[in-house]
């Protein structure tokens, strides 16, 4: 079974994903990572050098080898392979369609309080929150972006989503722990 964790960024996919993988001695994958090592480029770098849209492609691209080519191919077995998307992975439909049928999918619901204060010092990597290169950084701007982005993806995230968990005031460990029990409960 591949596990996929899907949210806003700043959600806490990544670090979710590794204290899921740890716990239950699985493999990981973060989509972003990946096609960062595919592409010999940082993601910020691939919007700039190549915009939004070469980039969304490259993620399906990426997201298609990884359940088809390394031997998933989607089914559903008792190994569990876990996969953190990126924040916009779902808004590419094609994407949100390979994520519904061949993975079971984890929303991590924040606020934007909790999406603020764990973007504030991370902003400037992010290429859908940053404005330049030289952004200073401004609450009310980014909770503010982050509003208008959530406008548009919460209905996406929830529904793609398997199973929604928030996670305002708790830890990474504690959410990869409820999700253990989850897979257990099914």
């Amino acid at each position: 079974m591949t596990l996929s964790l899907t949210g806003f960024m700043g959600c806490g996919k990544s670090s979710v994903g590794k204290e899921l993988s740890a716990l239950l001695g699985c493999k990981l994958t973060d989509l972003d990572s990946y096609i960062e090592a595919t592409q010999g480029q940082s993601i910020p770098a691939i919007f700039k050098t190549q915009g939004e849209k070469a980039f969304r492609q490259m993620e399906l691209s990426a997201l298609k080898e990884l359940l088809y080519d390394n031997g998933t191919n989607g089914e559903k077995g008792q190994d569990i392979t876990i996969l953190s998307l990126g924040g916009g992975t779902l808004t590419t439909p094609e994407c949100a369609s390979l994520i519904i049928q061949h993975t079971e999918c984890i929303y991590l619901r924040a606020s934007t309080d909790t999406l603020a204060r764990n973007l504030e010092n991370d902003f400037n990597n992010r290429p859908m929150l940053s404005q330049s290169s030289d952004s200073q950084y401004d609450n009310r701007a980014l909770r503010a972006k982050i509003e208008e982005l959530m406008r548009i993806r919460s209905t996406i995230y929830e529904s793609a989503a398997h199973r929604i968990i928030d996670i305002d005031g708790k830890s990474f460990k504690e959410i990869a722990e409820e999700i253990a029990g989850c897979l257990k409960e099914d």
